[in-house]
């Protein structure tokens, strides 16, 4: 039988968070409000440490970076996602699916390399104080960024290649509220086995490379910390992590039980969730974690309401 690729030319139905009508205008509101107190809450992140130069650190500069891409994150499938859930039709075209899913893992892998670079940063200034401002410095945060920056591209420009050449021409109702790689991959009409092992083999690359670094940065941060003589000292010391690495395991848990298993593991209910868990809630709540246990970050963010008062 010859195969045809049908996708080019009719495009995919997200199916959206649920098929139910009546949930449609309860899931608008709830999605809206996420998006607003995520866009708002991580630009007056941003504009605190830009405004505040005692906030013009290298962990800083990496939480403002951080907060810019959870913004476009969120971006990339929020706006597509509250206009299906008004629309009756639900259509994403095939270019733009491709567009979508290369923009999602380009910022998400990007979010997880900026989380490793922080958890360096902790790491220096935790066990090696005292070098702290010549490791550190600016030139090397800068590469850090880049770095993460173009990494995250490349492996997105890899997997949308990738995806570009499966033929699809059965279903083409994808079930989920955005393009990812997962719910796609069950639509090809073809063999995906191979395409399977190399997702599955740079994801873990591009993934398990940041998580691994930050495994060890506090390994190497506990240890130190354990060295420490007195109970204030270690308190001290292990408070500087504390939003760090909460963000950390809101993240990497539901990445890792979304991504790291089989395709035949997938279930469309449960990586629903999830997936809105690492995508929506976690970029939304960042600037609280940050900032409600941090006074450097309240202090910045009196200091930005002050001037714009003022």
């Amino acid at each position: 039988m010859e195969t045809k690729n049908y996708s080019s030319n009719s495009g995919f139905i997200l199916l959206g968070i649920s098929s139910n009508p009546q949930l449609q205008k309860p899931l608008f509101a709830i999605f809206l409000i996420m998006y607003m107190v995520t866009v708002t809450g991580n630009v007056l992140i941003t504009l605190a440490i830009h405004s505040d130069s005692r906030l013009h650190t290298p962990m800083y500069f990496f939480l403002s970076n951080l907060s810019f891409t959870d913004i476009c994150f969120t971006t990339v499938i929020a706006p597509k996602t509250l206009a299906n859930l008004l629309s009756e039709t639900k259509a994403i075209s095939f270019v733009g699916c491709l567009v979508q899913m290369y923009f999602f893992m380009a910022f998400a892998n990007t979010d997880s390399y900026l989380l490793a670079s922080m958890a360096i940063d902790r790491l220096v200034a935790i066990c090696n104080p005292f070098h702290y401002d010549m490791v550190m410095n600016p030139r090397r945060c800068l590469l850090m960024l880049l770095g993460s920056c173009t990494i995250s591209h490349l492996h997105s420009l890899l997997r949308v290649l990738l995806m570009s050449r499966l033929p699809f021409c059965a279903s083409h109702v994808i079930k989920h509220f955005f393009c990812d790689t997962q719910p796609v991959l069950k639509l090809s009409c073809s063999d995906t086995s191979s395409s399977q092992i190399v997702v599955m083999t740079e994801t873990l690359a591009v993934i398990a490379t940041p998580f691994l670094c930050i495994l060890f940065s506090y390994l190497r941060i506990i240890i130190t910390v354990l060295r420490i003589p007195s109970a204030a000292g270690k308190w001290k010391a292990f408070s500087t992590c504390g939003s760090h690495l909460t963000v950390v395991a809101l993240f990497y848990g539901s990445v890792i039980y979304v991504y790291f298993r089989p395709l035949s593991m997938y279930s469309v209910v449960k990586d629903r969730v999830a997936t809105v868990m690492y995508t929506v809630v976690t970029p939304m709540l960042n600037p609280f974690i940050y900032s409600l246990r941090n006074k450097d970050m309240k202090r910045g963010l009196r200091k930005l309401r002050d001037g714009i008062h003022s």
